[in-house]
């Protein structure tokens, strides 16, 4: 069996104090390895805000991102959103470091878990996590997306399927995801005692919002980047 991806994000706060995550994802779906042994918290029932899109059945008893985060909201809900921290994010491939605060620091985290989880709201983002960069600007996040995206549309193209090129269906992707997002916020405010869990999650929103508002704008921006092409 082929070792999964990990990805490591740890912590240091300004008192010293340490907390670090291993993600571990599946090399072949991209789909979270869950590790959790106790029984998810109350607030992870599928019933239980439910988000307006959600496409799973009621054989589902959990919602799966919520089960998956689960250990972490539990390690974040007593702090603050705007907390200083150092964060180091560790792949098989390099190392990450940025000192910034644990609304940015977590949202990077809890993106990945929300993509790999198996949401269906949210699976179309996950090649992403393949390639994932932290703390990335959102000229990078917008070039990563929407390279991602046509890279999808080149395999749709290559086996005889219909094929956006023009972008179209990206919006709806974040459309969809803004929902879970939105809704998804819910189950954190009940989870965590503090800010840090949903402010990070809001923070990812409103990244994640700006990317398909801000798309054409970054693309005649980085046009010039690609003259030798004409």
């Amino acid at each position: 069996m082929e070792e999964p991806l990990k990805i490591v994000y740890s912590y240091k706060f300004e008192d010293g104090y340490e907390k670090s995550f291993d993600l571990l994802i599946d090399r072949k779906d991209l789909g979270f390895i869950h590790k959790r042994n106790q029984a998810p918290p109350s607030w992870a029932e599928l019933a239980k805000y439910r988000c307006e899109n959600c496409a799973l059945d009621s054989s589902s008893k959990y919602c799966p991102i919520a089960v998956n985060l689960a250990d972490i909201t539990e390690g974040f809900k007593d702090y603050f959103s705007y907390e200083n921290v150092s964060v180091t994010v560790s792949t098989e491939d390099r190392r990450y470091a940025k000192d910034t605060s644990l609304q940015e620091g977590l949202g990077a985290l809890i993106g990945i878990i929300m993509v790999t989880s198996g949401c269906p709201s949210m699976e179309r983002l996950k090649p992403m996590v393949r390639f994932h960069l932290p703390f990335a600007t959102l000229m990078e996040t917008t070039f990563r997306t929407i390279s991602m995206y046509l890279v999808a549309q080149y395999f749709l193209n290559r086996d005889g399927k219909p094929a956006d090129w023009n972008l179209e269906g990206l919006k709806e992707i974040f459309t969809q995801v803004g929902i879970v997002n939105r809704d998804f916020a819910q189950r954190l405010l009940e989870a965590a005692k503090k800010d840090a869990n949903v402010n990070a999650l809001v923070y990812l929103d409103c990244f994640a919002s700006m990317v398909p508002l801000s798309a054409d704008k970054i693309m005649e921006e980085i046009k010039q980047y690609f003259s030798v092409y004409s």
